[in-house]
Parts: C-alpha cells; sequence; structure tokens
C-alpha cells in the first residue's frame, strides 16, 4: 500500500514538472501547470466514473483494469464482496439447517419479540396451535391464544414451570405452554403435546381412588376382627405381640387410604374452594392444646397469634393443612427441639407457618417434597408412621384457596412451612386480636 501512494506521488509531481518544463519553452509557464493539473484531475474522474459504474452493474459487468490507488481499492471491494457472498451463503445455510432440524423436533417451537409478537414459528407449533404463515407473523401471541390462564402466565415473571393449558378449539388436547426469555426482550415459546400424559395421569388417579375405595371395606373387616381378638381375655399370650402389631398396621394402612381419598377428592375438585367462615385463631389454638397432650413431642410447642383474622374457605380443608404440617414439624425435631406455630395478616394477605427446629430437609430436595409418596428418608418416615401424602395434600388444599405452599429449610438447622393466602380470602376479625407463645 506504501509503494502505492509513493509512485501516484511520485506520478503527480512528474506531471506537474513535465507542465513546468513545457511553460519555460512556450510561456506563460503558469498556464502548463493549470492544464497538466487538470489533465491529472480528469484521469483521475475518469477513473471514479469506472469504479462508480462498476460498483452499481455489479451483477453484470467486470471489475475496471485500472492501476495504482483505484486498482488497490478495486482489489480490496473484490475481496470484501467475496468475503460478504461466503458469509451470504454460511448464514443461508446455517438457517436451512436451523429450520430443517426445528421442523423435525417434536415439539413447537416459537420466536417472541419484546411485545409479545410472533417473529417465528416451526411446523410443528403451527400444527398444535393453528398458526399459518404468514398472516399470523407480527400478531400478538395473547391474541392467538386467548386462555385466561396463558395471557396471565405469559405476563408473569414466573415461568420455572410449564403451563399446561386445553386449547379452545381442541377440547380433548392438553398442550404444555413453557417461556424462556432469552436476549434483549425477547422469548421463546415451548409447545408440546402432554395429552397422553395427562391421560395417564387421570387413568393412575382413577385407579387410586378407586383402589382405596375397595379397600377400604376388607380393611375395616379386619380391623373390627383384631380389635375383637385384642379384647378377648381368652386370647393365647403368644398372640398379643402379632395381634398387637398388625393392629397397628392396620390403623396406618386405614390412614394411608384416608390420604388417599382425601387427595384425590382434592385433585379432582377443579373449582375453587368454598367460601365458609373460618375462625383461623380458635382453630390454632386447639390444634395447640392437642399438640400439647401428645405424649412424644417436643419439648416446647408455642402459638403466636399476631392477628385476630380468619379465612374463607372450606374449614374442613383448612384444618387439614394446617394439622399436617404441624405434624410434620412434630415428628421431625428432637424432643429438646422447638415448634412454633405463627399466624399473621397483612397488605399481601395471611399467612400460617410452622418453624422448628429439627432435622431439616436437603436443598436438592425442597423441590419433590409436595409430590405424593416422596419420602426424604424413606427408612425413618416409615419408622415414624409417615405416608408420604401430608404436603400433597397440603398443597392442593392451599392452591385450591388462591395460595401457595412455600417452604425453606436448611438441613440440620430446621425448616419453614409457610401457607400464603390472598387477601380476598382474608376474613375480618370479630374477637381482640391476641399474641401467645406457650411451651
Amino acid at each position: 500500500m506504501k509503494a502505492v501512494w509513493t509512485f501516484a506521488l511520485a506520478r503527480l509531481a512528474g506531471i506537474l514538472l513535465l507542465g513546468v518544463i513545457v511553460g519555460l519553452f512556450v510561456p506563460p509557464a503558469w498556464l502548463w501547470l493549470i492544464v497538466a493539473f487538470s489533465l491529472y484531475l480528469a484521469w483521475q474522474l475518469r477513473n471514479l466514473y469506472l469504479v462508480e459504474r462498476w460498483l452499481r452493474l455489479r451483477s453484470q459487468l467486470d471489475p475496471p483494469a485500472i492501476g495504482g490507488v483505484w486498482g488497490d481499492v478495486v482489489a480490496h471491494i473484490v475481496r470484501l464482496h467475496r468475503r460478504k457472498q461466503f458469509h451470504k451463503r454460511r448464514l443461508a445455510q446455517l438457517f436451512r439447517e436451523l429450520r430443517r432440524s426445528t421442523a423435525a423436533l417434536p415439539d413447537g417451537v416459537i420466536i417472541l419479540g419484546g411485545q409479545s409478537e410472533i417473529v417465528w414459528f416451526n411446523r410443528r407449533a403451527g400444527n398444535l396451535l393453528g398458526l399459518m404463515r404468514p398472516v399470523d407473523i407480527g400478531l400478538r401471541i395473547d391474541n392467538l391464544i386467548r386462555v385466561p390462564e396463558f395471557i396471565h402466565y405469559l405476563h408473569s415473571a414466573e415461568f420455572s414451570s410449564p403451563l399446561i393449558i386445553r386449547p379452545p378449539m381442541q377440547a380433548e388436547m392438553y398442550l404444555a405452554l413453557q417461556v424462556v426469555p432469552y436476549g434483549a426482550g425477547q422469548s421463546l415459546l415451548l409447545v408440546r403435546d402432554v395429552t397422553r400424559q395427562m391421560q395417564l395421569e387421570a387413568m393412575r388417579k382413577d385407579f387410586v381412588a378407586n383402589a382405596s375405595h375397595e379397600l377400604r371395606t376388607p380393611l375395616t373387616v379386619i380391623a373390627g376382627y383384631l380389635d375383637t381378638l385384642a379384647d378377648d381375655a381368652g386370647l393365647d399370650p403368644a398372640w398379643e405381640g402379632p395381634i398387637r402389631d398388625m393392629r397397628a398396621q392396620a390403623l396406618r394402612m386405614n390412614s394411608i387410604i384416608a390420604d388417599l381419598l382425601e387427595l384425590s377428592r382434592l385433585e379432582a375438585a377443579d373449582e375453587e374452594a368454598g367460601r365458609e367462615p373460618i375462625d383461623v385463631p380458635r382453630l390454632l389454638e386447639r390444634l395447640h392444646r392437642d399438640a400439647l397432650a401428645r405424649t412424644l413431642r417436643p419439648r416446647e410447642i408455642a402459638l403466636a397469634l399476631d392477628a385476630a383474622e380468619g379465612l374463607y374457605g372450606v374449614p374442613q380443608e383448612i384444618e387439614s393443612a394446617f394439622t399436617n404440617l404441624l405434624d410434620n414439624a412434630i415428628k421431625y425435631t428432637p424432643a429438646d427441639g422447638r415448634v412454633l406455630m405463627r399466624w399473621t395478616v397483612d397488605a399481601d394477605g395471611a399467612q400460617f407457618a410452622v418453624i422448628d427446629s429439627g432435622i431439616g430437609v436437603p436443598r436438592e430436595h425442597i423441590p419433590r417434597l409436595t409430590e405424593r409418596f416422596y419420602r426424604v428418608d424413606a427408612g425413618r418416615s416409615r419408622s415414624q408412621g409417615g405416608s408420604g401424602l401430608g404436603l400433597a395434600i397440603v398443597k392442593h388444599a392451599v392452591q385450591r384457596h388462591g395460595g401457595r405452599l412455600e417452604v425453606q429449610s436448611v438441613e440440620g438447622r430446621g425448616s419453614t412451612f409457610a401457607c400464603h393466602f390472598p387477601p380476598e380470602r382474608v376474613r375480618a376479625a370479630v374477637v381482640v386480636a391476641k399474641s401467645r407463645a406457650d411451651g
């Protein structure tokens, strides 16, 4: 590049020198200097015209054959053009591969812009949601999927779990939708057909409910005969131990069946829970007295009533949820530990929390605690009579009341299980507020 510019400057100097020499023989010299410079400028304008014409008609013309600086400029442009063509072909190839790969995906993929407008979708998403290209490109996705739950999910900030909906035009289908944010305000909407899984889940729930109903009658008969044998004064002493164990196992089976039936009822209830008035402080006082009357319990069981408000809901379900949380805390807290029940109400709603100083739960187990039959320590749970259904019942009962269950735990330091209820479920206080902490 330096040599090219040296040659160009030398050429300009030579032309101007030639004009000066001619001017010495044929005066005036300044006129010939202007003529020489004008000829040089005309030659440069010609080269500029050839380059501009080639750039304008590059698809029809070959690069102009000119030397010097202009030749280097043309060579640079040719190299840039070839590089651009290479990257363009590569991007086109990558895009074709992306389209082929996304078209082969079993799930639907939709790219959404900053205003939830559709930027692109694959064939599977079009089939599952009835989208058409190109008429639906650029439209907001919530204008095409008119399901209230999806609209609320789309405008929330919680996308960790997928949302399962039934499309309005395909009532027999279940779709799982999940938003995955990326980039500057963009997001992916993943669509999966989970109809088969939902049907299997419904079959499993029906089987559990029906099996529990069928087992209850024969188990009641067996328990009755065991009670009769245990009360028989003429019973061989050798049978007292086995019959006592059989009665304990029969009671445990009855408890499991009762929990299964309760959980099946909660799962089958699609509608929101009723709105009967519930005196929560009085309910907690009764649970507190019952807990203190237990033989096997932690040294301290305290109750803190920081509000006198109650709830609107189904009393049996709320009592079942609170009792299960209290039972769990008592089971997994050592004899020298402490369990605290706390009831509070603020602008965000009501909260019932059970705080214990027990064994705690490892972090990796917390997301699965509310699954039916899930146990962190199966052997210990069975030895203490746990069925693995209590927290599942709590979660469904709280959700039916528009609330949520929140779990915080540190292994070896205790746990906090909190039921949060929305403000519309809070019942105004009818008694004077009081706070108590009994051991």
